[in-house]
């Protein structure tokens, strides 16, 4: 592993790393904001997924979140969207390919070679941060998050490891992927034509079929009501519909006014990560 940039950020440090990933046969790049307290002792982490077209660097350089991430003690972790690089699968649409995995372990080629975002996330990652963080970063307290394509993935991936991550945000989530544009595109791609092998990836679905809804990790959902891609690509009614039928604790805030952008994200990430921390015990 390789650190590439660090700068000094209300105490702590905002750096950006890259590695070799086995996982998605390339080199992976992800943000790091470590607060000041990780100077003297572990601090708990929260994993942040950004959407379509971004990189690891688009939230900590637009959110605004690290004085208080310094506040409350916690690191964010930002990964990359994709794999990336002249030998990665592209599409020169901005909603496939580079720039936009969906958070899947890909089964269909070419995408299959390298695309394997589920698992980086959720495995790899995690070992790269314990290997070389061990004594600044408590992994045993996780929490995750993400916006757009992104808050899809924090979705997904906090549903199905429940007893792994203490609380799940999102700010304008694709919540049911396989009934929308966006996500029909990227799983017909991705996965194939099996419809049955996109649930595993569908948010709205896993609450359906969770054994126990009650103990799935409390969720807050951010929308803005401005926001071109609400009707079209992101259902939250289908989300807070399903939280309803299975007594899932979802919070969902429909803000007037705002849109998709890093605008509502800054407006609103201070009432988010202070959601997480509660659930982090901070």
């Amino acid at each position: 592993m390789e650190k590439i940039d660090e700068h000094k950020s209300f105490g702590g440090w905002q750096q950006r790393h890259t590695h070799a990933s086995r996982v998605c046969g390339c080199d992976m790049t992800f943000s790091l904001y470590l607060p000041p307290a990780a100077e003297t002792a572990k601090v708990p982490v929260v994993y942040w997924l950004s959407g379509l077209t971004c990189t690891d660097e688009n939230f900590p350089n637009k959110a605004g979140a690290q004085a208080i991430a310094a506040d409350l003690g916690i690191a964010i972790v930002a990964p990359d969207t994709s794999p990336r690089g002249d030998a990665v699968a592209d599409d020169a649409a901005y909603d496939l390919g580079q720039g936009a995995g969906f958070y899947v372990n890909a089964t269909a080629a070419p995408w299959s070679t390298h695309y394997q975002m589920y698992d980086y996330v959720t495995h790899e990652l995690p070992r790269v941060l314990a290997d070389a963080f061990s004594d600044r970063l408590d992994l045993a307290r996780e929490a995750i998050a993400g916006h757009s394509m992104g808050g899809h993935g924090a979705l997904v991936i906090g549903l199905r490891n429940p007893d792994r991550f203490a609380a799940i945000s999102a700010f304008s989530a694709i919540c049911a992927p396989s009934a929308v544009p966006w996500g029909d595109k990227a799983f017909s791609a991705y996965l194939g034509d099996d419809k049955q092998a996109w649930l595993d990836y569908d948010a709205t679905a896993l609450m359906h079929a969770a054994n126990n809804p009650k103990a799935l990790p409390p969720i807050r959902l951010e929308q803005g009501l401005a926001d071109g891609f609400l009707d079209e690509q992101l259902a939250p009614d289908r989300l807070e519909a399903a939280a309803g039928q299975t007594g899932a604790r979802l919070e969902i805030y429909r803000c007037k006014g705002y849109d998709h952008s890093y605008f509502f994200i800054a407006s609103f990430i201070e009432d988010h990560l202070r959601f997480l921390a509660r659930h982090l015990g901070v």
